[in-house]
């Protein structure tokens, strides 16, 4: 894949430029102990303290002589997210930072690498050399090294196009990830999915030339808390006989963000040797259209026995997350997670910056929601609202895949997922985008690890 943006973060260095963090309400007294030349240049380049506002100082000699960086209020995580881009070749340190949190650093390193972050594996051009950045002092740097390679993995994997990423490529992706941390894996691929009894998976992937398989790797102390995690791995979208758009199907090499975001966090897991058993699930197909494909109106058999009825071949994701998830019950996990770009519904309702959540148990709501507020990842519960179940019954089956409402589309998903996820079983549901549509700071256009690090958290909280 490209290079990992860690590299933007350096060791020390007696050649770095200064950076001069100051929060707007502590700037105007900075501003007062700087020498004539400082106050004067500020002020002819109407510098304001903003966050991520960032003023070049030139010295005496007319050279490169600091930066004065505007912190705002000192609240926003991703501040630094363009520097790597925006200043001049160099390496940089933070030498004063007058009014930060005290999580700064590690926020500032973090945003730093992620913003310098760019997908160039079919450029053909050298790309511009970044800015580093020393490792600021205070900043925890096993958390950021972690949260950076996983982050950029997701990225990776999602802005790669169909043609070098299809279930066989997901595959290949999943082995090296387990490889690189002595994880047991075990993939079931092609008609070994029925005679092994993952239907739906075999149903929604056989009309494709690469076979569908499921991708399962586990990890860590067998005596430890079970920790699941559930990828949708669609590698591309066709929509099936249910035929997308040509505008619908632009964006569809992103149908895997789930499994590509469950697999950065593995990393991160797997990286911190947090204290848990990990599995890890990634359902990976290709929804094409075939002689073979499945059908609107046919009736599929479940791993957990529940038949459905496709009302819609282009609400494939939930078919093959419905396989992944009865086989991940069946161990009683202590956690049980799901990452999905399930519905465009979440999408109308939250945009693309906020993945929906969905929780029946309130406690987990909750430290769900503490988690991703310490992470700065954010999310937004919404509700499995029992009475819109009556919305995906079927006459000729137990439950239909889609339904024929307009209405509450990422709620009777996450209805229909839940039964396939067994009584007790602590679960959360994330419907994600994976998907930045422009460049904002730290955050550049293209593949997200939306959600990532706020399970992270969440995992960290319950488990360490």
């Amino acid at each position: 894949m490209t290079l990992s943006p860690l590299h933007l973060l350096v060791e020390p260095s007696d050649a770095a430029t200064p950076i001069h963090g100051v929060a707007a309400d502590k700037y105007e007294s900075w501003l007062a102990d700087q020498p004539a030349r400082i106050r004067s240049w500020l002020a002819a380049v109407n510098f304001k303290a903003d966050a991520g506002n960032a003023a070049i100082v030139p010295g005496e000699d007319g050279g490169l002589s600091a930066i004065v960086l505007g912190l705002g209020r000192g609240d926003d995580p991703w501040l630094t997210g363009n520097l790597a881009k925006v200043l001049p070749k160099g390496t940089y340190r933070f030498a004063t930072t007058n009014g930060a949190p005290a999580d700064f650093p590690t926020w500032a390193a973090l945003a730093w690498a992620l913003g310098g972050y760019s997908f160039a594996r079919y450029k053909s051009e050298p790309q511009p050399q970044r800015a580093t950045l020393v490792w600021p002092e205070g900043c925890d740097r096993p958390y950021v090294e972690h949260a950076v390679v996983g982050a950029a993995m997701t990225r990776d994997l999602i802005n790669t196009p169909a043609a070098d990423l299809l279930p066989d490529g997901l595959e290949q992706a999943a082995r090296g990830l387990a490889a690189t941390h002595g994880a047991a894996i075990n993939v079931i691929t092609g008609d070994d999915l029925l005679t092994q009894n993952y239907p739906m998976i075999h149903a929604v992937g056989r009309a494709s030339s690469v076979a569908p398989r499921l991708i399962d790797f586990t990890w860590g102390n067998t005596t430890a808390p079970k920790v699941t995690l559930v990828g949708k791995g669609v590698c591309f979208d066709s929509g099936g006989l249910d035929l997308k758009t040509a505008s619908g199907m632009a964006l569809m090499k992103k149908d895997m963000g789930g499994a590509a975001t469950v697999l950065g966090l593995a990393h991160m897991i797997m990286a911190a040797e947090l204290p848990v058993r990990l599995r890890v699930l990634v359902p990976a197909v290709e929804n094409a259209v075939a002689g073979n494909a499945f059908r609107p109106g046919d009736v599929l058999k479940t791993r957990k026995g529940i038949k459905v009825e496709i009302g819609n071949t282009d609400a494939e994701g939930r078919l093959v997350l419905g396989d992944a998830l009865t086989e991940a019950s069946s161990e009683n996990p202590a956690l049980l997670v799901d990452f999905a770009t399930l519905t465009g519904a979440c999408r109308v309702a939250l945009g693309p910056d906020l993945p929906g959540i969905f929780v029946d148990d309130e406690a987990l709501a909750a430290d769900v929601m503490a988690a991703a507020k310490n992470a700065q990842d954010p999310l937004w519960r919404l509700p499995l609202y029992q009475p819109y179940r009556k919305m995906i019954d079927s006459k000729v089956a137990d439950i239909n895949n889609a339904g024929d409402s307009p209405f509450g589309g990422a709620i009777t998903a996450g209805l229909f997922l839940k039964e396939f996820v067994g009584a007790g079983v602590p679960w959360v549901h994330i419907d994600t985008y994976g998907w930045n549509p422009g460049d904002r700071s730290g955050r550049p256009a293209g593949g997200e690890a939306l959600g990532q690090r706020a399970v992270f958290a969440l995992i960290r909280r319950r488990f360490c």
